[in-house]
């Protein structure tokens, strides 16, 4: 599509546009033109939104939907129309689908229902087989096919040999296997952070212990194997220590850490509110502090929604049955805005892309337009009326945000509002 974006504002501090109100000219997915004013001779679509802003693309590493074998929770379609309009062009895919997505017909499948969409799907297969932590999964074959890692999404994997098996095998297609940070033999049952909210709640915890000591067993594996790891949704204070550490002796280690666990400590769960039953579970104020610090110096190298939507029937019945997740799509840019300033908010949606191998596009004349379109200002408490997915399960509902967004143009498509 061929589109005429008017007085837009640029936040990509790679583009010479850094910061100035521009109109861009896209024809046939690549920018043609970018100045102060342009014309519009061949009548192409306008368009022109309240103090419009634009970046590069924004990606979210950790996202689940619901098909093949959950679509009550989510379609692919429709949940990539969620991520476009949530201000998303890439998404990383999680495996946690039934069947599990553990081979290439599966990566086939997955990729060709994304074919058509603005949103740039790329598919995370399962580490092992059906993500049960037993065999490997064909790691080198959905590699072949086009999957960007290899996780078993929420699952850790207990058995320290097939993960080392794992790094050695992978780094010879430089492939990035993921390793959900729990011990799951000292996590247990629990249901929400270890500390005092849960004694007085009567609710199971989960102790930090429990994380610490897998990425702490990780990081060994991976200074052993010389492999190259991911740690997704880390949530402690001790986590953020161990991976800075590691980062100095040069290991081959990134990690994430979700919105959620940035904004809310365990102490939201005095209600009793299935949507606040998350994995890895919100902490406390001291892990918030240590996660922030972390971003700043660099130490956790993405954000995530951890976008994981869970039916109904599964969210509103008793806490300790109910299952762990929240959507954080339609939230996530909102969510950071508030949090950050809105240069800081951007660039940590926008940052990372190299880790998962796919391609970054700056703001400039030539080059491909990825964009994510938003409006850093309006501030307003986050309604159902807000999601877009097929399930509801929010942690931010009744939160007061700032900023929305517009949607995207990506693949020559532009998806609005």
């Amino acid at each position: 599509m061929n589109v005429l974006i008017k007085s837009a504002t640029v936040l990509d501090s790679s583009s010479e546009f850094h910061n100035q109100t521009v109109d861009i000219l896209i024809e046939k997915g690549v920018i043609t033109n970018i100045a102060k004013q342009l014309d519009n001779p061949k009548n192409y679509k306008t368009l022109s939104l309240p103090n419009l802003h634009v970046s590069q693309g924004w990606f979210d590493s950790s996202v689940s939907f619901g098909e093949p074998g959950y679509e009550e929770r989510e379609t692919i379609a429709n949940g990539l129309k969620t991520a476009a309009l949530s201000g998303f062009t890439a998404i990383a895919l999680n495996a946690n689908t039934n069947p599990v997505t553990d081979n290439k017909s599966s990566v086939n499948y997955l990729k060709a229902q994304a074919a058509n969409s603005p949103v740039n799907l790329n598919v995370v297969g399962a580490l092992t087989k059906q993500s049960k932590g037993e065999d490997l999964a064909e790691l080198f074959d959905m590699h072949t096919a086009g999957a960007k890692a290899f996780y078993d999404y929420q699952h850790a994997v207990s058995n320290p040999n097939v993960l080392k098996i794992a790094l050695q095998y992978a780094s010879n297609f430089d492939g990035l296997v993921c390793s959900f940070p729990q011990e799951s033999k000292i996590s247990g049952q629990g249901v929400m952070n270890e500390d005092i909210t849960s004694t007085s709640l009567g609710l199971k915890g989960n102790p930090p212990l429990a994380e610490a000591l897998q990425v702490a067993r990780d990081l060994y594996l991976l200074e052993y194997t010389n492999g190259k790891l991911h740690i997704p949704c880390i949530s402690t204070a001790e986590s953020v220590k161990l991976i800075k550490a590691a980062k100095k002796q040069h290991l081959n280690v990134t990690c994430s850490v979700p919105i959620h666990n940035l904004y809310f400590t365990d102490e939201a769960l005095h209600d009793f509110d299935t949507n606040f039953k998350l994995l890895p579970p919100l902490r406390n104020k001291k892990d918030i502090a240590a996660l922030k610090k972390g971003l700043e110096d660099g130490t956790i190298d993405l954000v995530t929604s951890d976008h994981n939507p869970i039916d109904i029937e599964h969210k509103k019945i008793e806490f300790d049955h109910a299952l762990f997740g929240t959507i954080g799509l339609e939230s996530a840019f909102s969510a950071l805005n508030t949090l950050f300033d809105t240069t800081t908010a951007v660039s940590l949606l926008t940052k990372g892309k190299s880790i998962y191998g796919i391609t970054q596009h700056t703001i400039a004349i030539g080059q491909t337009a990825d964009l994510s379109l938003f409006n850093p200002k309006p501030k307003y408490q986050f309604e159902t009326s807000h999601i877009h997915s097929c399930s509801s399960n929010s942690v931010f509902l009744k939160s007061e945000l700032k900023g929305t967004v517009y949607g995207v143009y990506a693949k020559g498509q532009l998806m609005v509002k």
